[in-house]
């Protein structure tokens, strides 16, 4: 009798979750009662009815296709991820030929033009000394915080900077990946810029980046001497 008016006290939804449960609990109960999943019928949004064991199978199908492309999607990074390490591996092959700062410059704009597609590639170097001293000067004082912070960074440059990295071609130029250089005594920007405004987008990751401003910043200590 206790049961009974258990069962009458509770709503709807507390006798529907109690039946989840206990159907939960125990996976071998449309074993024991296939007749019953047989006859459950499931509205569909088409407004169709379907069995529960078709539902089953369009869900199992609809995890496995999720599931398909996300692991696409992996594939697809770890080959671009991949590509990109060759492609890096080649710059710094072609780097450590370099012996004056023209040569990496030069280097530099033909592997990043062609490798990687940059519309645009500039450097700027300036004596380390004159980010402190002379932060009034148009280098240091535009990109003085930046190379404090020392990590690269992408996005859309404000109109001061375009034009002092990119002179007339500032205008053509969309998003830019800004890469800090520290050279002792010398420090600076490698900018790679971009028509296409989505291209250096600012969530974009920059350890690719990272990697290439440790490789150019080596190779410019190592192009460095008297009278440079």
């Amino acid at each position: 009798m206790s049961l009974i008016q258990d069962d009458l006290d509770q709503t709807g939804d507390d006798r529907e979750e109690r039946i989840a449960e206990y159907i939960v609990a125990h996976p071998d109960f449309f074993t024991r009662h296939a007749e019953a999943l047989a006859a459950i019928d499931i509205p569909h949004p088409t407004g169709d009815a379907i069995s529960l064991i078709e539902r089953q199978v369009r869900t199992l199908r609809d995890q496995s296709l999720n599931y398909r492309r996300q692991l696409e999607d992996l594939v697809a990074v770890a080959r671009e991820n991949d590509a990109l390490a060759k492609r890096l591996h080649r710059l710094t092959l072609a780097l450590i030929e370099t012996r004056s700062f023209d040569e990496v410059l030069n280097t530099l704009q033909d592997e990043l033009r062609e490798q990687f597609k940059a519309d645009s590639v500039e450097m700027k170097l300036f004596a380390s000394e004159q980010l402190e001293a002379h932060a009034h000067e148009p280098g240091p004082a535009l990109f003085s915080d930046f190379l404090k912070r020392a990590r690269p960074n992408c996005g859309q440059l404000d109109k001061a900077q375009l034009e002092y990295l990119f002179g007339p071609q500032a205008g053509e130029t969309g998003s830019a990946a800004l890469i800090p250089l520290t050279a002792p005594p010398l420090a600076g920007v490698l900018a790679i810029g971009s028509r296409d405004p989505q291209r250096f987008h600012e969530g974009k990751s920059v350890d690719f980046l990272q990697r290439l401003a440790e490789v150019v910043s080596a190779t410019l200590q190592a192009a460095s001497g008297p009278g440079v």
